[in-house]
């Protein structure tokens, strides 16, 4: 079984309701929506990527972030507003991915001619998708027959013995298509 792209699981959990939602806005129909969609997705992972392999605050961000998002939620208060855990790890991802949001609305808009401001709009719709799909990544690691550990920073340090490696390959897997 082929294990489906990053774009595709985005596509998957944005569900036809809101790729119509973005349809609507960007003046398209869902073909456009998909494209556009693809792009951005695209255009956010690269930027996530590149963040993380810097030696700098920035990169220190991203690079927390993923490992927050690949931890599993705290137990004790998983009935806390649907998982305290995952709420507090979705709120540090959220951050670096607003921080990416206006170069990626300018990338896109230059590549597409889709006004930044819509792009921006968009973007605002696929924060939450992403999250969600981050998190599922990060679980399917830790799915059964998974090694212990598998794509986790090796003693919990992000970036530590290569594991950020491991970590941005089994959330983001084939960002691109």
């Amino acid at each position: 079984m082929s294990e489906s792209s990053f774009q595709d699981d985005v596509l998957g959990e944005l569900g036809d309701d809101r790729l119509n939602e973005i349809a609507s806005l960007l003046g398209t129909d869902t073909a456009g929506a998909r494209d556009t969609v693809a792009t951005t997705v695209g255009a956010m992972t690269g930027g996530l990527q590149q963040k993380a392999g810097a030696d700098d605050e920035d990169g220190a961000e991203v690079r927390q972030a993923f490992a927050e998002v690949a931890e599993p939620p705290l137990e004790g208060v998983s009935t806390l507003g649907g998982g305290l855990g995952g709420l507090l790890s979705g709120a540090m991802m959220a951050g670096v991915l607003a921080k990416l949001s206006r170069p990626v609305a300018n990338a896109v808009s230059k590549k597409t001619g889709i006004p930044a401001a819509t792009v921006s709009r968009v973007i605002e719709m696929l924060i939450p998708v992403l999250l969600a799909v981050f998190a599922k990544r990060a679980a399917a690691g830790r799915a059964p027959g998974a090694p212990p550990g598998a794509g986790a920073p090796a003693g919990g340090a992000p970036g530590a013995g290569g594991g950020l490696g491991d970590l941005l390959g089994q959330i983001l897997g084939g960002g691109k298509k």
